[in-house]
């Protein structure tokens, strides 16, 4: 309880720093947002593009931030939305729309040996439809009818890219974990 006020106490002087103009309260929660924008696009300038452009918002905007709720969690939400709104600019994001039953949910249990690293490079391999769903939903929290709001499409599809996602995650998880134990058959032979 004791390390959530701690917290929470740390969010507020930080939002009223940001309020203030205060360089380093602002240059503390740019860091923290560069690699949300990463996590939707691939592009490492035109992240950096958006982040930059969803901090001109966040700090023209601070005063709506009254104190409800995490300040992080207000950033994260402008954030994410201008990610999504260049995907939609752009137009790189394709959804597939076809609902095909998966005949099981594939079970992401990452291994001890799998880093963090290595994880949201498989998210970052997955195609960007696949990938922006599966990041709104598993990362962010939003539930599939906000992703579905969101992205403007019909929740049964944004549950069918989650769907699809895992399953490709799933398989990359498998192959790299036969790679390694390859390597180890063949260290183990030498």
């Amino acid at each position: 309880m004791r390390l959530e006020i701690r917290k929470s106490e740390q969010e507020n002087q930080l939002a009223e720093g940001c309020r203030n103009g205060d360089r380093k309260s602002q240059k503390a929660v740019c860091g923290r947002m560069l690699s949300l924008c990463q996590r939707y696009i691939a592009q490492q300038d035109e992240a950096e593009d958006i982040m930059i452009n969803a901090f001109m918002k966040i700090f023209q905007k601070i005063d709506q931030y009254k104190g409800d709720g995490s300040f992080e969690g207000w950033m994260r939400r402008i954030v994410v939305n201008d990610c999504l709104s260049h995907l939609r600019k752009s137009r790189n994001m394709y959804l597939e729309s076809s609902i095909e039953k998966l005949d099981s949910e594939p079970d992401l249990q990452l291994e001890d040996h799998l880093e963090v690293e290595d994880l949201m490079s498989l998210i970052a391999d997955l195609p960007i439809g696949y990938r922006t769903v599966f990041n709104l939903y598993a990362i962010e929290g939003y539930s599939h009818k906000e992703v579905a709001e969101a992205l403007n499409i019909q929740e049964a599809t944004s549950k069918s890219q989650l769907s699809r996602a895992r399953v490709l995650l799933q398989k990359e998880l498998k192959r790299l974990e036969e790679q390694v134990n390859i390597k180890n058959r063949s260290y183990e032979q030498q």
